[in-house]
């Protein structure tokens, strides 16, 4: 008896032993850093689909590839693996020589408005310094990449053209070709998944919503259009980087995907992504998307827009500082409860503008750079049916289908 109450409390020790030693080893690290506080919106949540890998997660690929290298990486509080822990902290623990941490639109927070100015500043957990590509300095310049062996890009992107992550990616590929530096893209499902749709961007309306010949929605992961950015020569001079993509697992483009991270301020939940390229339109019109409220990207109005049962009136907060309409009631349609669309609606814009109180002020310049063309803003004030629309789209996005195909890595 004696003997076996012993090897009882053996095995109990043991087993208490292993129990806190595995408890320790698998203890999450915080998500993100920056030199803002840590909100608990974006806390370590795991991906909903356990069974897909981001590239991320796909870190024996690319681990061995960055041992003995300085590192640089893009990315912002989207960069984070299936367990909530971001891939800055996940590459410190790994003993990764980081160097400079370089942030796209809104910060490497993510928390800044559209189209404001983001300033270079130091990582207040890690000490690293945060070089913004956004403003006056949207490419990598030389002398921030002095002494780079790698540089890894890792943000979540929504699959519309105006989205400015892959302007980003355009110009970190053209700085890595310029300065001979590999590019590692950790590659993440496309929320929009398969939807290839909209006019075809028209050169003369290059901008950085609008940098390449591609319809609004283009169907791609952010490592597929990164292949297809090296293989259409579209970098300056035709230059071509040294480009290596970390691929998703368990994924096709056909499965929905919710994010539980947002990828950007005002787009807060799947709704709004799913609507996204849809209303973006109103940002060239006199019309507020519902920045300044909790909605973004999922309801629309204006003070011109006849008066109705459903309204909202934007006030400031995060992502939208001074909103359209501050403090104004603005009246339109609640889209929040509508089922995925799986198209580019034209609907919504089309009916603001023939009940707006004063057409001639409905659109502004920025239309044209969202449109990627001048004909979507004169086919809707003559008139023209969005069936009829759609028709002139059709050969252009058969054409870039054609193009993409070369270049998908996931099978539909």
């Amino acid at each position: 008896m004696f003997k076996n109450t012993f090897l009882f409390f053996v095995v109990l020790i043991f087993s208490c032993g292993n129990s806190i030693k595995n408890n320790e080893n698998g203890k999450e690290k915080k998500t993100a850093i920056n030199n803002e506080n840590e909100s608990s919106e974006h806390s370590n949540k795991p991906l909903e689909d356990k069974n897909i890998k981001t590239g991320a997660d796909n870190y024996i690929e690319y681990l061995p590839l960055l041992e003995n290298k300085k590192i640089g990486i893009i990315t912002n509080q989207s960069g984070i693996l299936t367990n909530g822990t971001h891939l800055v902290d996940f590459l410190l623990s790994k003993n990764i020589n980081i160097q400079t941490i370089f942030a796209p639109e809104h910060g490497f927070r993510g928390t800044a408005d559209a189209g404001e100015v983001i300033k270079d500043g130091k990582d207040i957990k890690t000490g690293l310094p945060i070089v913004s590509l956004y403003g006056n300095n949207k490419k990598p310049k030389e002398e921030q990449l002095k002494g780079i062996d790698i540089l890894i890009f890792d943000l979540q992107d929504v699959g519309a053209r105006f989205y400015t992550y892959i302007s980003s990616l355009h110009y970190v590929m053209e700085a890595c070709a310029e300065n001979k530096i590999q590019l590692i893209v950790l590659d993440r499902p496309n929320p929009n998944g398969n939807i290839v749709d909209g006019p075809i961007l028209e050169e003369e309306h290059h901008s950085f919503v609008g940098m390449h010949k591609i319809p609004v929605l283009h169907g791609m992961t952010i490592a597929e259009y990164a292949k297809m950015i090296n293989g259409e020569k579209w970098l300056k001079n035709g230059i071509q980087c040294e480009l290596k993509t970390i691929s998703c697992t368990n994924y096709n483009r056909n499965m929905s995907y919710d994010l539980l991270v947002k990828p950007s301020p005002n787009l807060p939940n799947s709704q709004s992504i799913n609507l996204y390229a849809s209303l973006c339109f109103f940002e060239g019109t006199n019309v507020s998307v519902g920045r300044g409220t909790n909605n973004q990207f999922q309801i629309y109005g204006s003070p011109y827009l006849p008066k109705s049962n459903f309204n909202f009136t934007p006030k400031p907060n995060e992502g939208a500082k001074d909103p359209m309409y501050n403090g104004k009631t603005c009246y339109g349609e609640d889209l929040t409860k509508i089922e995925k669309i799986n198209q580019l609606e034209l609907k919504w814009l089309i009916k603001a503008y023939n009940q707006t109180s004063d057409k001639s002020k409905f659109f502004n310049s920025f239309f044209t750079k969202l449109a990627g063309t001048k004909k979507l803003q004169e086919q809707i004030e003559k008139g023209i049916s969005e069936k009829e629309i759609r028709k002139t789209w059709e050969k252009d996005i058969n054409s870039f289908k054609k193009m993409r195909a070369l270049y998908l890595i996931y099978e539909n």
